[in-house]
Formats: structure tokens, C-alpha cells, sequence
């Protein structure tokens, strides 16, 4: 009788769990044995079928993670797209930068030629390549912003400024044979009339009265403003 009692309570784990609470009546020793016989029934009565089943939902499962991980990076690799400007052959060229005062090393120097001239020089800094246009550099004196006007009849090339490259201009503060104008100690250059950070270059005493300036040269022999 115990050992039909054992095997009824067996089934019915194997098909309603709840049937555990059978057990309650039953002693200590008799709760592991229903407990150990419980799991090996439920094993063995477990179709070999239904245990494929899960099985190969899981791989299955699995494959389809690895296929959409592939995809995101295959997308994140494609979208990383250089920078430049779009040529529209499928290909990207660097932007060329125009220069603006703020992205050069400026420095002056006193020449005797022609009369006495200031010749202007101008670096890119460190890490940069821009181009200066191919116009004049915008050259002003004192608080009335007296203007340079052009000492050349023709406006430059385009020059790329880069390491140690240079690039001159030269400026005649007086044109005149008189006595006049005003003395002043320092010019303010731009890279054209719309550069929004003119710099102020320290210059010595000077006299300053129709003043002119070169187009930008590649070589300051090419820089003296005749007047």
C-alpha cells in the first residue's frame, strides 16, 4: 500500500505541482524520498520531443542576435563618413581655409629701400593652413582709421600659409614730399576689410600721410612699395 501511495503521489507531481502539498502529512524521511523519486519521474516521463523543442528555440534565438549585432556595426562603419567637402564622385576633399588675422603670427620689420618702408610678415600658427586671398591686406592708421591705398595696380596670387611659409607686404606710411601728417607708433592689419580681428602692430615713431601697401609676396624683395 505505501508503495502505491508513493507512485499516485508521483504522477500527480509530474502533472500539477500543487500536488506537493499532499505531502504534508507524511514525515521527514517520506518527503525526500517523494521529493527524489518525484524528479526522476518527471525526467523520465519528459518526451524526447518537447526537450528538442526549447533546444532549438534557443539557437535560433541566438542566431538572430549575432545577424542584427552585424548589421549595427556594418551601419555605424559606413556612416563614419570623412570630413570635407562632398567632390560628387563618391570621394571627399579637405575645405580650404581662408585666413583671418587671428590665425596668424604677425611681426613687422623697418626697411630702408625706397625711401623707408614697413615690411609686414605673416605665418600661419601652429597647426594651421589657410590662404590668404588674392587681394590687398587691409592696412589702417591711428583712431580716424586712415587707409592704406593700393601701391600695386594689379592684386596677387592666392597664398597658402603653412609651417614655415611666409607671406610679405609692404607699407609706405608717407607718400608726400611735405612736412605734414601724424606721427603714430603702431598699424592695424586685417586680412581684407571684413576680417573681424584686425590686429595692432607695434611699429616705432612714424609719420603717416597717404599711406600705401603691397599686394601679399612670397618673397619681401617682392614686397617694396613704390610709390
Amino acid at each position: 500500500m505505501s508503495g502505491n501511495r508513493r507512485k499516485a503521489f508521483l504522477v500527480s507531481a509530474a502533472i500539477v505541482g500543487g500536488a506537493m502539498l499532499m505531502t504534508a502529512c507524511q514525515d521527514t524521511d517520506t518527503d525526500k524520498a517523494a521529493d527524489t523519486g518525484a524528479a526522476q519521474g518527471s525526467s523520465s516521463t519528459t518526451p524526447s520531443g518537447d526537450a528538442a523543442t526549447p533546444s532549438g528555440s534557443s539557437t535560433a534565438g541566438s542566431g538572430q542576435g549575432s545577424g542584427k549585432g552585424s548589421d549595427a556595426s556594418g551601419k555605424g562603419t559606413g556612416d563614419a563618413a570623412g570630413s570635407g567637402a562632398d567632390t560628387g564622385n563618391g570621394q571627399r576633399e579637405p575645405v580650404e581655409q581662408s585666413c583671418g588675422a587671428n590665425d596668424i603670427s604677425w611681426s613687422t620689420r623697418s626697411e630702408t629701400q625706397a625711401g623707408g618702408y614697413i615690411l609686414i610678415i605673416a605665418k600661419a600658427k601652429s597647426g594651421i593652413t589657410c590662404y590668404l586671398p588674392a587681394a590687398l591686406p587691409t592696412v589702417a592708421f591711428g583712431s580716424d582709421g586712415t587707409q592704406a591705398g593700393p601701391a600695386e595696380q594689379s592684386v596677387g596670387e592666392q597664398i597658402k600659409l603653412s609651417g614655415s611659409t611666409a607671406a610679405y607686404a609692404g607699407v609706405n606710411p608717407k607718400t608726400t614730399n611735405g612736412d605734414g601728417g601724424k606721427e603714430l607708433d603702431s598699424i592695424i592689419v586685417g586680412v581684407g576689410d571684413d576680417d573681424p580681428n584686425p590686429v595692432s602692430l607695434p611699429v616705432g615713431t612714424i609719420t603717416v600721410e597717404k599711406p600705401i601697401v603691397t599686394n601679399w609676396h612670397t618673397a619681401p624683395t617682392e614686397a617694396v612699395p613704390f610709390s
